[in-house]
Order: C-alpha cells, then structure tokens, then sequence
C-alpha cells in the first residue's frame, strides 16, 4: 500500500512544534511523497515554500507544493513556477482554488485546465502533475456529466495523476473510475481518506466542500455527542473499513488529509496494519 500525506503551511510558533511532531511520526510509514497546501491568492504562498523545503532537507521528503491559479496572472504563476523548478521541486499539485472572499478576479486562469497546459507550456515535462477530482460531483458543477468531462480535460492538458476530495461511500469513487476509464483517462486516481476525529470539524468541511457524510455515520456520531475518544475510536474503524473495501477494489496508492495532526491516521494505519 503506497501512501502520501497532505500538510499545511504553519503560521505560527505552535504550528510549527504541532507539524514537526506529526511528520516524526508519520514518516516512518515511508509516504511516496507529501504535499502542502496554500491560500488562494498567495495569501501563504511564501510559508508554503518554507514549508515545502523543511520537509525536503529535514525531513527527507519528496515534499509536493499545491499551486492554485485562481487570482494569480500568469506572470505570477510563471515566477512561482520558476522558483520551485530552479529549488529542485519535481512534483506538484495543480488546482484552481476557490476564490477568497473580497477577491474580485478568478484570475487569468479560470479552470485548472488551463494551469496545467500552462505548467506544460513552460516547463515541459520537468513536473509530475497532480490534479484534483471529485467523485461525488465538484459542488459548483452544472451536472455530473460535465464534472467528468472537466475531469478529462485537465489529464488531456497533461496531468500525470489525481487525488480525490475525500469521500466515504466507496461505490461513488468506483463508479467514477469506471467512467473516466471510459473516456480514455488511464492516469492514477488516488482516493483522498479524511480520518474522522472531531465530528463538528469535519461536518463544515463537508457542507464546504460537497463530500457527503453518510446519515448513518452522521447519527453515530452526533449520538456519542461529546465523547472525543468514543469519536476518534468509531472514526477510525469507519475509515479503516473504506480503506479495505477500496483495496480489495484494487487501489493500492492512498492521500490521507493529516490536518497536520498524527493521531487520527495512526488510528487508521493501525487497523490496517
């Protein structure tokens, strides 16, 4: 089982004790790579960039920066782009990002389509590209139909691979699999694990961005009310139970969403293990 992790750029002296911690002990799973994220607009752009080269040279990570290109022009995503090659980055994740209220612009760029023939444009094929998808439909799409077909459009572009949004019903993610293959996509697509530990947290997440909660898992969890433990210990068998169904499917690469926190994909692995 291949495995990769997802961090965030710390801000703060405390982020950056809690991140350290949960890469010391999340790295001893040998993840492929892990990536970083940022806010649109380069609202962390240069904490992502440290981030990204602390796990790199101390860590020894192959570590993976999101670049967003909503709200950017492309002279500023060519500088950015520019910077990670002449760093050594080979890999990274090509988004579009939501745009930060107060931004009036999308940008130069409307559609991570249009960022990853821009990456190819420029820097041939120097990067290995990432793009994000959606197996239970991007919640801004026009229909389930042209979410697939956005999908393709950004692996004709010349992504390398996807990670999913997370999700916890295994059948969407096959299902959408089924029907890119159809269309001719072959590329690796990595399902996203979200671990469940705090149910209030990742119910915001979800209502954000359009991945559903299960009403059985919601119940379960709304009935343990304010029980962290009884949470982190049901969270973990539900995921751990995903994660099975979606191995004997025949996936073998996983991206778990750390929130920079080890415990709750320990509780996962664990069970795997």
């Amino acid at each position: 089982m291949r495995l990769s992790f997802e961090f965030f750029p710390p801000k703060t002296d405390e982020q950056r004790r809690q991140l350290e911690a949960t890469v010391e002990r999340l790295k001893p799973r040998a993840p492929e790579y892990v990536s970083c994220t940022f806010g649109a607009g380069g609202s962390t752009l240069s904490y992502t960039f440290e981030t990204v080269q602390r796990l790199r040279d101390a860590h020894g990570l192959d570590a993976a920066p999101h670049v967003s290109c909503v709200g950017g022009s492309r002279a500023e995503i060519a500088a950015l782009l520019a910077q990670y090659r002449e760093a050594g980055i080979r890999r990274l994740v090509a988004l579009r990002g939501d745009l930060p209220s107060g931004m009036a612009s999308l940008g130069e760029f409307r559609y991570a389509a249009d960022l990853v023939r821009f990456i190819r444009a420029e820097h041939g094929d120097w990067f290995h590209v990432e793009v994000g998808c959606y197996p239970e439909i991007h919640p801004q799409a026009e229909s389930a139909e042209a979410d697939v077909r956005a999908f393709v459009d950004k692996v004709r572009a010349g992504a390398d691979g996807a990670i999913t949004q997370y999700f916890f019903n295994a059948d969407a993610y096959f299902r959408f699999v089924d029907e890119v293959r159809r269309l001719g996509c072959a590329v690796p697509v990595v399902p996203g694990i979200m671990p469940i530990s705090n149910y209030a947290q990742l119910k915001r997440f979800s209502d954000i961005c359009g991945a559903e909660i299960p009403r059985w898992i919601a119940k379960r969890c709304q009935g343990l009310g304010d029980d962290a433990q009884a949470i982190r210990e049901f969270g973990a068998d539900v995921v751990a139970a995903l994660v099975r169904r979606l191995r004997d499917g025949g996936v073998e690469s996983f991206h778990f969403y750390t929130l920079n926190r080890a415990r709750a994909t320990e509780a996962v692995l664990e069970r795997l293990d």
